[in-house]
């Protein structure tokens, strides 16, 4: 594996983050964004960094509820997929999500096997959060909140997706 270094994202990151995360969503692998929509959660962003100073891998950390965070736009530079810029990404996330005090990391994936290998198991059902949770999530504009909640508006950005939880 090449020397990657894990770090906060920078403002000066989305350009990069954005072409990395481009393939992946024209693949329908992740879900597109608006620029705008970067700059907005740049504060959920880690990204890796190889010797030379170019941004390889992304990924985000977003706090749902108390004790729920997703990880989102996990991605890796093409050319390094299997390099494990992901997993490094990843352990970073989970350890962020760990020190902010949330207990419970949920995914919606294709790459259900990487997430298997750092402990996420397969949802059967909402039972992750308790009704009344469920129903103060209802609440909330975040499209990525109504994919964990597997809302019919959102379908066609998760056909095919996998949701997975990891609870520490």
């Amino acid at each position: 594996m090449p020397a990657i270094t894990i770090r906060r994202a920078r403002t000066s990151d989305v350009p990069r983050i954005r072409a990395l995360v481009a393939p992946l969503a024209e693949e329908r692998i992740l879900v597109a964004k608006e620029a705008v929509a970067y700059y907005e959660a740049l504060q959920e962003f880690r990204v890796a960094e190889d010797a030379d100073g170019r941004i390889v891998g992304c990924g985000a950390l977003h706090v749902m509820w108390e004790d729920l965070a997703e990880v989102r736009t996990l991605a890796a530079d093409p050319a390094l997929r299997g390099s494990g810029i992901g997993h490094l990404l990843l352990e970073q996330l989970l350890a962020d999500a760990v020190e902010i005090g949330v207990r419970r990391v949920f995914c919606l994936t294709f790459e259900v096997e990487f997430f298997r290998r750092h402990g996420f198991a397969v949802m059967a059902n909402q039972s992750a959060v308790d009704p009344e949770v469920y129903s103060e999530l209802l609440r909330s504009s975040d499209e990525g909140v109504a994919e964990f909640l597997d809302l019919a508006r959102v379908k066609p950005n998760t056909l095919g997706n996998t949701r997975m939880i990891r609870s520490f």
